[in-house]
């Protein structure tokens, strides 16, 4: 099935495969460079990825209601090259030998920021661009192009920070956003922006406007709380893993990065496969179904030892992992455009991605304490049973059966680019 928006869908989909194909070449980057260029510890570690996520969600807060009432694509170039400023400063601070782990703090609030907002604008202008019918579509494409990225950037990444370093990857990185700003400034035609009402300062209610929306939709909710407490969970363990693999069992960085990479090639086959299977079954079952699995196995990572068949165990894990993924998140993330309205949209988004990091950057924090008392592998472990019992936040069948919430609020004004 194709989505029919013709050259601009396309522009949208290169920039977001050129940004994300960056990010992931320079995956593990910034945990090597702390943990084998300023010799960090587990906690320290896991505190640079939690302090980028906090502090991004706590601005994030304000970003909504911003983003809401603003063209989008000035917004996703304007946040395109805030990345790439504060990104090439980290290889531009080595080469002049005062690069250091306050600096890393800076450069992921940064960048998780302007994420945030970037996020924001794309989702709702990919609302405004795509029809509804093909939305599923559209977001299954992004999904399978991110896991494909996935799968390829890491070992090529591994492979750069082998050979030149971590710093060359995260210039590459900061290279790839400079070229996604480049394709979103190519896209022409009309652009999205909810009109203010009366005073046009930032009022008190336009920042818990997106949390007010999501909770009052009982399928929202539901899919709200699940999706931040997987997430947190799953990645309070990341960080962990990083200094599992690479401190204490001294995994060269090439299979590092071949650990995470090659799983993802599950992800987009799941993407791929994702509207096949709600045509077959329904968006229910599949979303219930995948999003059960994807909890069931991160357990795994609970064996998880040193040698090839330690680093066979997380391949093998996250690959199922990964494949369930890459089933539920274009169903998740069609469903809830599906179901906000069309001028609430980036407010939502900010929203759900501003309390989504928030907790993942509370829960890196405590998991990377609690790795100090147990053990990171013990830690790792703890996340895994407590994943057990997330799908009974999912929305019941006969909430998913009702009708979506998607009507505006007001029109939605438009503007030409």
């Amino acid at each position: 099935m194709r989505v029919r928006s013709g050259r601009e869908f396309g522009l949208l989909w290169s920039a977001y495969a050129v940004s994300t194909y960056g990010t992931w070449i320079a995956f593990g980057a910034f945990p090597l460079i702390a943990v084998r260029v300023l010799d960090a510890s587990a906690f320290a570690v896991s505190l640079l990825e939690a302090a980028g996520l906090a502090v991004a969600a706590v601005v994030a807060v304000s970003l909504g209601p911003w983003v809401e009432h603003r063209a989008k694509r000035p917004v996703m170039i304007t946040m395109d090259l805030i990345r790439c400023a504060a990104t090439a400063s980290v290889p531009v601070a080595y080469v002049l030998g005062v690069l250091s782990y306050g600096q890393l703090l800076v450069v992921a609030v940064v960048s998780q920021t302007a994420g945030i907002a970037f996020t924001a604008a794309s989702g709702a202008y990919l609302k405004y661009l795509v029809r509804g019918d093909q939305l599923l579509v559209a977001n299954g494409r992004f999904e399978g192009t991110s896991w494909v990225a996935t799968a390829a950037g890491p070992p090529l990444g591994g492979a750069l920070m082998g050979l030149l370093g971590p710093v060359v990857t995260v210039m590459a990185d900061a290279l790839s956003y400079l070229l996604s700003a480049l394709g979103v400034l190519r896209i022409r035609g009309g652009d999205v922006a909810a009109p203010r009402e009366g005073a046009t300062g930032l009022r008190g209610s336009d920042l818990l406007g997106g949390w007010r929306l999501i909770l009052r939709d009982r399928v929202l909710r539901g899919l709200f709380l699940n999706s931040v407490l997987v997430g947190g969970l799953i990645m309070a363990t990341l960080p962990l893993l990083s200094v599992l693999l690479l401190g204490r069992y001294h995994v060269p960085a090439w299979q590092y990065g071949l650990a995470f990479g090659v799983p993802a090639l599950g992800g987009f086959v799941g993407a791929r496969l994702s509207a096949r299977l709600v045509a077959r079954y329904g968006r229910y079952r599949v979303l219930t179904v995948s999003g059960r699995l994807r909890s069931f196995f991160p357990l795994g990572l609970a064996f998880v030892h040193p040698g090839v068949t330690g680093l066979l165990v997380v391949i093998v894990v996250e690959g199922l992992l990964i494949t369930c993924m890459g089933v539920f998140n274009p169903v998740h993330a069609t469903e809830r455009l599906r179901r906000t309205p069309a001028d609430r949209t980036a407010r939502v988004l900010s929203a759900w991605s501003a309390s989504s990091r928030l907790l993942q950057a509370a829960l890196m924090v405590v998991w990377g304490a609690l790795a100090t008392l147990i053990g990171p592998l013990a830690a790792i472990t703890v996340s895994g049973v407590l994943l057990l019992a997330t799908p009974l936040l999912l929305p019941g069948r006969a909430q998913m059966s009702g009708p979506a919430a998607a009507a505006p609020a007001r029109d939605v004004g438009a503007s030409s680019g």
